[in-house]
């Protein structure tokens, strides 16, 4: 019975782990993205931020607003 709670453990913080890497990885896209679109350096930083904190809706939001700006 440990050993099955230990794994289970060990599965959701990998589970965890690879979300934030995830997460880490679409806010610096979606930064250098508005960057290569010619975004000021402030609105970059406002999506890198909105992105790292608000992953899954951030990164709808830019999706949406990034071709209309």
């Amino acid at each position: 019975m440990i050993e099955f709670n230990l794994t289970l453990l060990f599965v959701f913080a990998l589970f965890g782990l690879l979300l934030l890497v995830l997460n880490i990885i679409t806010s610096i896209w979606a930064y250098r993205d508005s960057r290569r679109k010619g975004r000021s350096p402030e609105f970059a930083i406002l999506i890198l931020l909105g992105t790292l904190f608000f992953p899954l809706i951030g990164l709808i939001v830019y999706l949406v607003i990034r071709n209309d700006i």
